[in-house]
């Protein structure tokens, strides 16, 4: 998983890193210009409501859910269920690659 320095594509995961939802992750869903993109993750920020972002403030991971891409191909929309779908999906795979190298296992729990 490595940071991308070309330009944001549709379905890719983001990190957000500025404003209220550093910290989290989405999905971008529309290009609005060279400088704004539009993302929702399908829970707090619906397909419906997007928030607009300036790339600057968001880390690119190369990483394109090719469902998400291929349903805003095909009909213009996205589930927030496929979002949210494809955001797990990152998460699990992707980050687990991370934590493997960290002493934490994932399994400990606080009781």
């Amino acid at each position: 998983m490595n940071e991308s320095d070309s330009t944001p594509r549709i379905g890719q995961i983001v990190l957000i890193n500025k404003g209220r939802d550093a910290g989290q992750f989405a999905v971008i869903i529309q290009h609005i210009d060279e400088r704004f993109v539009l993302i929702a993750d399908g829970d707090k920020r619906k397909f419906d409501s997007p928030k607009k972002k300036n790339i600057q403030h968001l880390t690119c991971y190369d990483y394109v859910s090719m469902e998400v891409q291929n349903s805003l191909m095909e009909a213009g929309r996205v589930t927030n269920g496929k979002l949210r779908w494809a955001l797990g999906k990152f998460v699990e795979e992707e980050l687990d690659v991370l934590e493997k190298g960290d002493s934490f296992d994932g399994e400990r729990r606080c009781n």
